[in-house]
């Protein structure tokens, strides 16, 4: 079957991500949102996705506001209290393939907060923010350390098929440490663009012209 993907800029009825993965989590079976928690926490989603467990009932509600879910069952166990389990629609199904084949095929700006960070690193002294990348390169070493124990453990017991985020994950913070090292290099030599004015504004508070 052919996926047909959105025109670029669609609005979606919906943009939480947490959205996203309940709809493919439900794709699996039907369930209630308890379960749908436990499912996503068991297959490590919450690595990926900001899961705020305790929104994800509004969550399920705004999509079966939209049309996406529907009450399949209602469960009754005992005394326990009743169990609404939720399925997917077809609405739901479209909505969980043109979304998710969206995010795939077309990049989207996103706005990290390191690169807000990066964009007014000028405010402090050159030496200051040597220090201060200095000591993120050790935590990203230290990070990508613990990603790749954790990868080679997995890899005996789960297919890669899902473990890609996970490598994804690896890969970046593999590609900032490496990206922030020769920047720390650069400044310490001197060799950056701009890094004199940069030290001669913070030593005498006064801007150079081209800074202006």
């Amino acid at each position: 079957m052919e996926v047909g993907i959105p025109m670029a800029g669609k609005r979606r009825k919906l943009s939480n991500p947490l959205a996203l993965a309940v709809l493919v989590t439900l794709w699996q079976k039907p369930m209630h949102p308890y379960e749908i928690a436990q499912t996503l926490r068991r297959q490590g989603k919450d690595t990926s996705t900001k899961i705020n467990y305790g929104s994800l009932y509004t969550v399920v509600q705004n999509l079966e506001k939209h049309g996406f879910v529907e009450v399949a069952d209602i469960e009754r166990k005992g005394n326990r209290p009743e169990r609404t389990v939720y399925g997917l629609t077809g609405a739901g199904r479209e909505e969980m393939t043109e979304w998710l084949s969206e995010l795939l095929a077309r990049p989207v700006k996103e706005y990290p907060i390191f690169e807000t960070a990066l964009s007014l690193l000028g405010a402090l002294p050159p030496d200051e923010v040597v220090t201060l990348l200095e000591e993120r390169v050790g935590t990203l070493e230290v990070q990508a350390a613990s990603q790749r124990g954790a990868l080679e453990k997995l890899y005996e017991t789960v297919p890669r098929l899902f473990l890609v985020e996970t490598e994804y994950q690896l890969h970046m913070v593999q590609a900032q440490t490496a990206w922030v090292r020769d920047l720390v290099e650069e400044i310490k030599r001197g060799s950056l663009a701009g890094v004199d004015g940069w030290r001669h504004f913070h030593e005498t508070g006064e801007l150079p012209p081209e800074f202006a």
